[in-house]
């Protein structure tokens, strides 16, 4: 393991607002917002507690973004969530997520989003299951190399990719209500829920937590503060600029569906979409939705690779990983190794097909590690004057916190033994930072003021 440095170039900032706020959308809208609005109507039961559910979610997931904007502009290095929790809990928790995010987490989601690139690429391209691994692989390690030859080409595929992403779920939506291929009839009754609806209370949780999910990753952006130019003032605009666009998103595509197809008739969510496709496309609607999930899909995962691997740089940088994840290429001035690392991870996963399970397992332990994120704000002093305060303080962390722990205690409930087993994994770690790690940092930097 490396020891504690901070010496060696640093990353440069040549990423604007519309890079950042590119990478917050960019990154969360896949293949979720074809799925989701099918399973949230049949639970909901009325286009009222759809549009509800929807807003209250986007104003809950607001405040997590304005938490995490004070966060960003107080410290802007690279590794977000990794460098909050260890200024406001210190070093060990902080290493915690790093061990959560390097060896399970981030893999696993790349993996995912590389993996379901290749099978709607395969609906428009047939392909064998080893072809449909193939497709995966290659895609990881193409994204991973647009991000290891520079931020700057790393920002213009992910804006590229993301407006593409916009323009094709913009035109889906205009054209579905323009084409009148819907009835406006099925959004009546508008707040009576349907016959053979479940409890409202059920509905509502299930609702919740898939408009939470559908919102996850956007915190992502934090851990490019360390190349984003006027952090102080771009991170916060491009957290809340992006969490209010995927609300509007959400809302507008779960309303075409609903134009397009009675809720009453709502299935599964992939049926759901495939029916909505159907009724504005015809028999080209699956190979149309394709086109539009692979590009969502293919958008996300330029995101997470150029995201995700300044986690482990960070985490070298502060002599937690090795030291060589920590030093930049000399000509391109990225984290190459931490990238190179994140590829051959994932690209593994999707050859062993297990990236599903592992997700499934580390989803509590996640949102505990955001929730602990944000509750960091009540540790640390407030800002000076003049610095970018979280609006609202305290009730706005205070909001986004309560939305945590009523997710934690339904993903605790719902699926326990996951929550259990994903959450002794990442404790695991503890007795690897507590003595081999932290005795040599401390080992380390007595010898550094012994030499000063």
């Amino acid at each position: 393991m490396a020891e504690p440095t901070k010496e060696g170039p640093v990353l440069e900032r040549r990423l604007g607002l519309d890079s950042a706020t590119a990478l917050v959308v960019g990154e969360v809208i896949g293949v979720g917002i074809f799925l989701t609005p099918g399973e949230m109507a049949r639970a909901l039961g009325a286009p009222f507690w759809l549009l509800a559910v929807w807003l209250l979610m986007g104003g809950m997931a607001l405040c997590g973004a304005l938490c995490y904007g004070e966060l960003a502009a107080r410290h802007p290095e690279a590794g977000g969530g990794y460098v909050y929790l260890r200024e406001a809990w210190g070093p060990g928790l902080a290493f915690l997520y790093g061990w959560k995010s390097l060896l399970v987490l981030d893999p696993g989601l790349t993996a995912a989003f590389a993996a379901g690139f290749a099978l709607y690429a395969s609906a428009l391209v047939p392909l064998s299951p080893l072809g449909v691994k193939a497709v995966a692989v290659g895609a990881i390690v193409v994204m991973g190399a647009v991000n290891a030859v520079g931020v700057r080409t790393a920002a213009g595929v992910l804006r590229g990719l993301t407006w593409l992403k916009l323009a094709l779920l913009g035109l889906l939506i205009v054209w579905g209500f323009a084409s009148g291929a819907g009835d406006w009839t099925h959004f009546a009754p508008f707040a009576e829920r349907r016959a053979g609806s479940p409890a409202l209370g059920a509905g509502l949780a299930v609702g919740l937590m898939s408009a939470f999910f559908s919102f996850g990753g956007f915190w992502d952006v934090s851990k490019v503060g360390g190349e984003v130019k006027d952090p102080a003032r771009s991170l916060p605009r491009a957290l809340a600029l992006g969490v209010v666009t995927l609300t509007l998103v959400y809302v507008l595509t779960s309303a075409v569906f609903l134009y397009l197809v009675p809720l009453e008739e709502a299935a599964s969510g992939a049926a759901f979409a495939a029916q909505a496709g159907q009724a504005l496309f015809g028999r080209a609607g699956g190979q149309a939705f394709a086109v539009i999930v692979a590009v969502a899909l293919l958008g996300s995962l330029s995101a997470v690779l150029m995201a995700y691997p300044r986690v482990y740089w960070a985490m070298a940088r502060d002599g937690l990983f090795f030291r060589p994840v920590g030093r930049l290429h000399p000509r391109f001035g990225t984290p190459l190794r931490a990238i190179l690392l994140q590829v051959v991870l994932a690209s593994l996963l999707v050859t062993l097909g297990t990236f599903d399970q592992i997700v499934a397992y580390f989803i509590f332990i996640t949102v505990l590690f955001v929730a602990l994120t944000a509750a960091g704000l009540y540790r640390l002093p407030r800002p000076a004057p003049g610095a970018y305060r979280i609006p609202g303080y305290p009730v706005t962390p205070a909001v986004f916190l309560l939305m945590m722990a009523t997710l934690l205690a339904l993903l605790g409930g719902g699926r326990p033994r996951e929550a259990l087993l994903g959450t002794a994994v990442v404790a695991l770690g503890w007795p690897v930072y507590r003595f081999l790690l932290a005795p040599r940092r401390r080992t380390v930097a007595a010898s550094a003021m012994e030499e000063a």
